[in-house]
């Protein structure tokens, strides 16, 4: 294996307050890091940096881990140009909108929804995203959700069996029946291609006891269980994110106090999804109140069609800070560590020996410029798994 250190790193983020300032973000000034392979093999002072095979200058500029987006939903085809513009027109945001893209992902073939998938991904890329979780979700038949997945998983590990995005409209009239259907045919059919289990618990989707159902199906066919709570009212998703030990509870829009407590004493890392406020005029969450609290927070874009047409993580990140009450520290932090998290990683999120050789080159001094100059593309160069993929 060949060896590349990158070096005059001015700002380099680790996440391990081991190898740093002693902070969450582990700041090392005028930094080299070592890959050799898929992996970190050092970090340090650029001065100190051990001979390489190769030498990438990194000339002052900043290097943060490689961003884990751990909320998306890319596998659909079409668009919803007319129901955004509407929306920005004074409609408001209802979750029946999915249905649209139900339609238009059903008649779509497998190499449309693939490529629609690759072309996401690679947009994201270019952003500096290093590893994406995506999601089925917009079939809701058996043969659907089950190719949904199997596309999923042609361009990613972390795929996420959403049959419970909402109730399929071929069940109109029997949501129960539907429930069954997910908890069942569809279940068996798609656990195999899928890590995870996910379930719109919301007014209008399906509630606390439809979403228990299907999140202890799904955890007794060995798939890991988030879900989607709280975005559009106060419910019980939060709640039943940390009693069933979910990795995530995705949104978290509307909390009550016993929602961030249980929250900042669980295991459930709450992801934030500013994407989607900012599409639908929502309310933004409140990060502050859970970083208070002791919460793990995650931000990620929620990439789809409907509520949240964004791959990048930057501008997340610029609007967790703007408008969410987090520092640009706490932003990236939860963009790479936060997300790694989400998916119970610990190789992905991190610059430190031993972990994946995920780097993100920024044309800025520092990692602050994420929030400072937001929609300036600002990704020079980008490592996924010790390779330059930017």
């Amino acid at each position: 294996m060949t060896s590349t250190a990158v070096t005059h790193i001015a700002n380099l983020v680790t996440n391990d307050p081991s190898l740093g300032n002693r902070a969450p973000l582990g700041l090392i000034q005028d930094a080299a890091v070592v890959i050799e392979g898929d992996r970190v093999v050092w970090t340090g002072e650029s001065s100190k940096a051990p001979a390489t095979d190769n030498v990438l200058d990194a000339a002052g500029r900043a290097v943060v881990p490689g961003f884990v987006d751990s909320h998306s939903h890319l596998v659909f085809a079409g668009d919803r140009t007319e129901e955004f513009n509407a929306r920005m027109s004074g409609q408001p945001y209802r979750a029946g909108g999915i249905r649209t893209t139900v339609a238009a992902t059903r008649a779509a073939s497998d190499d449309e929804l693939s490529a629609n998938v690759a072309r996401y991904l690679a947009e994201a890329l270019r952003q500096g995203t290093t590893t994406l979780e995506t999601k089925s979700g917009y079939g809701l038949t058996v043969e659907d959700e089950a190719r949904a997945l199997r596309i999923a998983g042609r361009h990613t590990d972390e795929v996420t069996y959403l049959g419970a995005h909402i109730v399929s409209p071929d069940y109109a009239d029997d949501p129960a029946g539907y429930v069954d259907l997910v908890t069942g045919p569809m279940l068996d059919a798609c656990a195999p291609h899928a890590r995870w289990i996910d379930v719109f618990c919301e007014q209008g989707a399906f509630d606390g006891d439809q979403a228990r159902a299907v999140l202890t199906a799904g955890r007794a066919k060995g798939l890991h269980p988030r879900i989607h709570a709280n975005q559009l009212s106060y419910g019980p998703g939060v709640q039943l994110a940390v009693e069933l030990d979910a990795a995530s509870a995705d949104h978290c829009t509307h909390l009550t106090d016993a929602d961030v407590d249980a929250l900042g004493q669980g295991n459930t890392v709450a992801t934030l999804l500013p994407g989607a406020e900012f599409s639908t005029r929502a309310e933004w969450p409140d990060a502050r109140r859970l970083l208070d609290a002791g919460a793990t927070v995650a931000l990620s874009t929620d990439c789809n069609p409907g509520s949240s047409f964004t791959s990048s993580v930057p501008f997340c990140i610029a609007l967790a800070v703007r408008d969410m009450g987090m520092t640009p520290d706490e932003a990236i932090w939860s963009a790479t560590a936060g997300g790694a998290a989400a998916l119970r990683r610990t190789d992905i999120g991190r610059i430190a020996p031993g972990a994946r050789a995920d780097l993100v080159l920024l044309d800025a001094p520092s990692h602050v410029h994420l929030a400072y100059r937001p929609g300036v593309p600002l990704v020079s160069a980008v490592w996924r798994g010790g390779r330059r993929v930017v």
